[in-house]
Protein backbone atom coordinates (compact mmCIF):
# COMPACT_ATOMS: atom_id res chain seq x y z
CA UNK A 1 0.00 0.00 0.00
CA UNK A 2 1.18 3.50 -0.87
CA UNK A 3 0.15 6.24 1.57
CA UNK A 4 0.24 9.62 -0.17
CA UNK A 5 0.90 12.35 2.36
CA UNK A 6 -0.73 15.55 1.07
CA UNK A 7 -0.17 17.61 4.23
CA UNK A 8 2.69 19.70 2.80
CA UNK A 9 4.74 19.16 6.00
CA UNK A 10 2.11 20.89 8.16
CA UNK A 11 1.32 19.27 11.54
CA UNK A 12 -1.72 17.01 11.36
CA UNK A 13 -3.43 14.01 12.91
CA UNK A 14 -4.68 12.44 9.68
CA UNK A 15 -1.46 10.78 8.56
CA UNK A 16 -0.94 9.13 11.95
CA UNK A 17 -4.51 7.84 11.81
CA UNK A 18 -4.04 6.36 8.33
CA UNK A 19 -0.81 4.65 9.43
CA UNK A 20 -2.54 3.25 12.53
CA UNK A 21 -5.27 1.73 10.36
CA UNK A 22 -2.67 0.32 7.96
CA UNK A 23 -0.90 -1.33 10.89
CA UNK A 24 -4.11 -3.21 11.73
CA UNK A 25 -3.46 -5.18 8.54
CA UNK A 26 0.23 -5.87 9.17
CA UNK A 27 -0.20 -9.59 8.39
CA UNK A 28 -1.47 -8.80 4.90
CA UNK A 29 0.09 -5.55 3.71
CA UNK A 30 3.29 -3.54 3.77
CA UNK A 31 3.06 0.20 3.30
CA UNK A 32 5.28 3.10 2.31
CA UNK A 33 4.62 6.83 2.83
CA UNK A 34 5.20 9.32 0.02
CA UNK A 35 5.51 13.04 0.85
CA UNK A 36 3.80 14.34 -2.27
CA UNK A 37 3.42 18.10 -1.88
CA UNK A 38 6.52 18.97 0.16
CA UNK A 39 9.02 16.62 -1.51
CA UNK A 40 7.39 15.68 -4.83
CA UNK A 41 7.50 11.99 -3.89
CA UNK A 42 5.19 9.98 -6.16
CA UNK A 43 4.79 6.19 -6.08
CA UNK A 44 4.91 4.08 -9.23
CA UNK A 45 2.17 1.70 -10.39
CA UNK A 46 3.54 -1.33 -8.53
CA UNK A 47 1.34 -0.86 -5.44
CA UNK A 48 -2.02 -2.53 -5.03
CA UNK A 49 -3.68 0.04 -2.72
CA UNK A 50 -3.27 3.83 -2.64
CA UNK A 51 -4.62 6.01 0.17
CA UNK A 52 -4.25 9.74 -0.45
CA UNK A 53 -4.60 11.96 2.62
CA UNK A 54 -6.21 15.26 3.45
CA UNK A 55 -4.17 18.44 3.63
CA UNK A 56 -4.21 22.21 3.98
CA UNK A 57 -4.73 24.92 1.41
CA UNK A 58 -6.49 25.30 -1.91
CA UNK A 59 -7.16 22.15 -3.94
CA UNK A 60 -6.68 24.33 -7.03
CA UNK A 61 -3.06 25.15 -6.06
CA UNK A 62 -0.73 24.66 -9.04
CA UNK A 63 2.34 23.30 -7.23
CA UNK A 64 5.12 21.29 -8.87
CA UNK A 65 3.60 18.13 -7.38
CA UNK A 66 0.28 18.54 -9.12
CA UNK A 67 0.97 17.20 -12.62
CA UNK A 68 2.91 14.10 -11.42
CA UNK A 69 0.15 13.40 -8.87
CA UNK A 70 -2.64 13.75 -11.44
CA UNK A 71 -0.64 11.68 -13.93
CA UNK A 72 -0.41 8.92 -11.33
CA UNK A 73 -4.16 9.03 -10.68
CA UNK A 74 -4.94 9.02 -14.40
CA UNK A 75 -2.56 6.07 -14.93
CA UNK A 76 -4.24 4.14 -12.10
CA UNK A 77 -7.65 4.93 -13.58
CA UNK A 78 -6.49 3.80 -17.03
CA UNK A 79 -4.91 0.65 -15.58
CA UNK A 80 -8.25 -0.38 -14.11
CA UNK A 81 -10.03 0.32 -17.39
CA UNK A 82 -7.49 -1.78 -19.31
CA UNK A 83 -7.34 -4.77 -16.94
CA UNK A 84 -10.41 -6.89 -16.36
CA UNK A 85 -8.95 -8.90 -13.46
CA UNK A 86 -6.07 -7.11 -11.72
CA UNK A 87 -7.16 -3.80 -10.15
CA UNK A 88 -5.62 -0.87 -8.27
CA UNK A 89 -7.60 0.39 -5.26
CA UNK A 90 -7.60 4.13 -4.48
CA UNK A 91 -9.09 6.01 -1.51
CA UNK A 92 -9.09 9.83 -1.57
CA UNK A 93 -9.54 11.85 1.63
CA UNK A 94 -10.62 15.51 1.89
CA UNK A 95 -7.94 17.53 0.04
CA UNK A 96 -7.18 14.61 -2.30
CA UNK A 97 -10.91 14.16 -2.88
CA UNK A 98 -11.21 17.84 -3.80
CA UNK A 99 -8.25 17.69 -6.19
CA UNK A 100 -9.65 14.67 -8.03
CA UNK A 101 -13.23 15.94 -8.16
CA UNK A 102 -11.88 19.10 -9.77
CA UNK A 103 -9.68 17.09 -12.15
CA UNK A 104 -12.64 14.96 -13.24
CA UNK A 105 -14.77 18.14 -13.49
CA UNK A 106 -17.54 16.60 -11.41
CA UNK A 107 -18.85 19.97 -10.23
CA UNK A 108 -17.87 23.39 -8.97
CA UNK A 109 -15.01 23.49 -6.43
CA UNK A 110 -15.64 26.62 -4.36
CA UNK A 111 -14.33 28.16 -1.13
CA UNK A 112 -16.86 27.97 1.71
CA UNK A 113 -18.27 31.12 3.32
CA UNK A 114 -16.80 29.82 6.59
CA UNK A 115 -14.79 26.77 7.67
CA UNK A 116 -16.77 23.62 8.36
CA UNK A 117 -15.29 22.03 11.47
CA UNK A 118 -16.40 19.43 13.98
CA UNK A 119 -18.12 16.08 14.25
CA UNK A 120 -21.06 16.56 11.94
CA UNK A 121 -23.90 14.50 10.44
CA UNK A 122 -23.46 13.19 6.90
CA UNK A 123 -26.54 12.08 4.95
CA UNK A 124 -26.57 9.14 2.56
CA UNK A 125 -27.97 9.57 -0.94
CA UNK A 126 -30.07 6.92 -2.68
CA UNK A 127 -26.85 5.46 -4.09
CA UNK A 128 -25.16 5.75 -0.70
CA UNK A 129 -27.90 3.73 0.97
CA UNK A 130 -27.02 0.82 -1.34
CA UNK A 131 -23.25 1.26 -1.40
CA UNK A 132 -21.15 -1.36 0.40
CA UNK A 133 -18.70 1.25 1.70
CA UNK A 134 -21.34 2.87 3.93
CA UNK A 135 -23.07 -0.36 4.94
CA UNK A 136 -23.26 -0.56 8.72
CA UNK A 137 -23.46 3.21 9.21
CA UNK A 138 -26.62 5.04 10.25
CA UNK A 139 -28.33 7.63 8.08
CA UNK A 140 -27.20 10.18 8.89
CA UNK A 141 -23.87 8.96 10.18
CA UNK A 142 -21.26 11.16 11.87
CA UNK A 143 -17.78 12.07 10.67
CA UNK A 144 -14.99 14.56 11.33
CA UNK A 145 -15.33 17.48 8.95
CA UNK A 146 -12.59 20.08 8.49
CA UNK A 147 -12.62 22.07 5.27
CA UNK A 148 -12.56 25.48 3.69
CA UNK A 149 -13.58 24.23 0.22
CA UNK A 150 -16.51 22.27 -1.11
CA UNK A 151 -17.79 20.47 -4.17
CA UNK A 152 -21.20 21.79 -5.21
CA UNK A 153 -23.34 21.99 -8.36
CA UNK A 154 -22.62 18.45 -9.55
CA UNK A 155 -22.36 17.98 -13.30
CA UNK A 156 -24.63 14.97 -13.51
CA UNK A 157 -23.83 14.36 -17.17
CA UNK A 158 -20.13 13.96 -16.28
CA UNK A 159 -21.02 11.70 -13.35
CA UNK A 160 -22.99 9.49 -15.72
CA UNK A 161 -20.31 9.46 -18.44
CA UNK A 162 -17.60 8.43 -16.00
CA UNK A 163 -19.78 6.01 -14.08
CA UNK A 164 -19.41 7.97 -10.82
CA UNK A 165 -22.07 8.23 -8.11
CA UNK A 166 -22.68 10.58 -5.18
CA UNK A 167 -22.81 8.62 -1.91
CA UNK A 168 -23.43 11.33 0.68
CA UNK A 169 -24.20 15.01 1.24
CA UNK A 170 -23.44 17.38 4.11
CA UNK A 171 -25.89 18.11 6.89
CA UNK A 172 -29.24 19.69 6.05
CA UNK A 173 -29.12 23.41 6.90
CA UNK A 174 -32.69 24.70 6.83
CA UNK A 175 -31.70 28.16 8.11
CA UNK A 176 -29.49 29.04 5.13
CA UNK A 177 -29.95 28.82 1.38
CA UNK A 178 -26.49 27.44 0.56
CA UNK A 179 -26.19 24.31 -1.53
CA UNK A 180 -25.32 21.13 0.33
CA UNK A 181 -21.78 20.01 -0.43
CA UNK A 182 -21.03 16.55 -1.81
CA UNK A 183 -19.36 14.51 0.92
CA UNK A 184 -18.52 11.19 -0.75
CA UNK A 185 -18.19 9.89 -4.31
CA UNK A 186 -17.70 6.44 -5.74
CA UNK A 187 -15.66 7.16 -8.85
CA UNK A 188 -15.58 3.48 -9.84
CA UNK A 189 -15.64 0.03 -8.24
CA UNK A 190 -12.05 0.58 -7.04
CA UNK A 191 -11.82 4.40 -6.70
CA UNK A 192 -13.69 6.07 -3.87
CA UNK A 193 -13.30 9.33 -1.94
CA UNK A 194 -14.73 11.27 0.98
CA UNK A 195 -14.78 14.97 1.77
CA UNK A 196 -14.83 14.06 5.47
CA UNK A 197 -12.13 12.24 7.45
CA UNK A 198 -13.01 8.55 7.91
CA UNK A 199 -9.53 7.93 9.33
CA UNK A 200 -10.14 10.14 12.37
CA UNK A 201 -9.29 8.12 15.46
CA UNK A 202 -11.42 9.11 18.48
CA UNK A 203 -8.81 8.20 21.11
CA UNK A 204 -5.96 10.05 19.43
CA UNK A 205 -8.13 13.02 18.54
CA UNK A 206 -9.47 13.32 22.08
CA UNK A 207 -5.90 13.39 23.43
CA UNK A 208 -4.84 15.88 20.76
CA UNK A 209 -7.67 18.34 21.37
CA UNK A 210 -7.41 17.98 25.14
CA UNK A 211 -3.97 19.59 25.01
CA UNK A 212 -4.36 23.21 26.09
CA UNK A 213 -2.73 24.77 23.01
CA UNK A 214 -5.00 22.81 20.65
CA UNK A 215 -8.04 23.45 22.84
CA UNK A 216 -7.42 27.19 22.73
CA UNK A 217 -6.88 27.13 18.97
CA UNK A 218 -10.30 25.55 18.40
CA UNK A 219 -12.03 27.90 20.87
CA UNK A 220 -10.38 30.96 19.28
CA UNK A 221 -11.38 29.93 15.77
CA UNK A 222 -14.76 28.31 16.34
CA UNK A 223 -15.96 29.13 19.87
CA UNK A 224 -16.24 27.19 23.11
CA UNK A 225 -19.66 25.72 22.26
CA UNK A 226 -18.23 24.10 19.10
CA UNK A 227 -15.27 22.74 21.10
CA UNK A 228 -17.50 21.27 23.80
CA UNK A 229 -19.88 19.75 21.24
CA UNK A 230 -16.98 18.09 19.42
CA UNK A 231 -15.46 16.67 22.62
CA UNK A 232 -18.86 15.41 23.81
CA UNK A 233 -19.40 13.49 20.56
CA UNK A 234 -15.86 12.12 20.37
CA UNK A 235 -16.49 8.91 22.31
CA UNK A 236 -20.12 8.22 21.32
CA UNK A 237 -20.29 4.63 20.07
CA UNK A 238 -22.59 5.57 17.18
CA UNK A 239 -20.55 8.49 15.87
CA UNK A 240 -16.92 8.64 14.73
CA UNK A 241 -15.98 5.43 16.56
CA UNK A 242 -18.27 3.59 14.14
CA UNK A 243 -17.16 5.58 11.09
CA UNK A 244 -13.51 4.94 11.98
CA UNK A 245 -14.13 1.23 12.37
CA UNK A 246 -16.05 0.76 9.14
CA UNK A 247 -15.06 2.86 6.12
CA UNK A 248 -11.29 2.59 5.67
CA UNK A 249 -10.97 -0.90 7.21
CA UNK A 250 -13.73 -2.13 4.88
CA UNK A 251 -12.04 -0.53 1.86
CA UNK A 252 -8.67 -2.13 2.69
CA UNK A 253 -10.27 -5.51 3.43
CA UNK A 254 -12.05 -5.46 0.07
CA UNK A 255 -8.79 -4.65 -1.73
CA UNK A 256 -6.94 -7.45 0.10
CA UNK A 257 -9.67 -9.97 -0.73
CA UNK A 258 -9.57 -8.96 -4.38
CA UNK A 259 -5.80 -9.47 -4.60
CA UNK A 260 -5.89 -12.74 -2.69
CA UNK A 261 -8.52 -13.95 -5.15
CA UNK A 262 -6.14 -12.99 -7.97
CA UNK A 263 -3.41 -15.16 -6.44
CA UNK A 264 -5.57 -18.27 -6.16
Amino acid sequence: MAILDMNNDEPNQGLRCIVDIAKMFHDDIDFKIFNVRAKNEIPDLSYDIYISSGGPGSPLEDGSWRKPYLDLMQNLWDFNKQHSEEKKYVFLICYSFQVMCDYFQLGEMKPRKSTSFGILPVHKTKDGLKDRLLDGLDDPFYAVDSRNWQLIQPRLKVFKEKGCSILSLEKIRTHVEYERAIMAVRFSEEFVGTQFHPEADPVGMYAHFSEEANRQKVITNFGEAKYNDMMDKMDDEDKIIRTYGIILPKFITEAIHHHLHQLI
